[in-house]
């Protein structure tokens, strides 16, 4: 059974790098959830506005700047992913020692070079 993947920062537009994200990894046959500003649908993964506490999630792939991000702290610990993927433009030296602080790998990488290289 592959590994749940959660969105953080999901978008409906089809030029967003979050968007091109959830579709990659659908292709690659990964379990998605979505968190994004504006409920919707793509590929088949619900984008919800509320921070659900989903549980299993093993990788959060971030499309947030580091300013946005901080509403999310908390969420995310509490989700307690196996790792966090900070994207191009989304690097946060503070939130990623505050992830190794709580057991929770960091890397910074984009998802979809790591899809398009089998490294995901």
């Amino acid at each position: 059974m592959k590994k749940t993947t959660l969105v953080i920062g999901a978008s409906l537009k089809e030029t967003r790098y979050s968007n091109r994200a959830i579709k990659s990894l659908r292709g690659k046959k990964i379990p998605v959830l979505a968190l994004g500003l504006r409920k919707g649908i793509v590929e088949d993964v619900a984008i919800e506005t509320e921070k659900i506490l989903f549980t299993d999630i093993d990788t959060i792939t971030l499309y947030l700047n580091p300013k946005r991000q901080e509403e999310y702290y908390n969420y995310i610990i509490n989700l307690k992913p196996r790792r966090v993927l900070f994207n191009p433009g989304t690097e946060n030296v503070d939130f990623i020692k505050l992830l190794k602080d709580n057991n929770i790998e960091s890397e910074i990488a984009c998802t979809l070079v790591l899809l398009s290289t089998n490294q995901y």
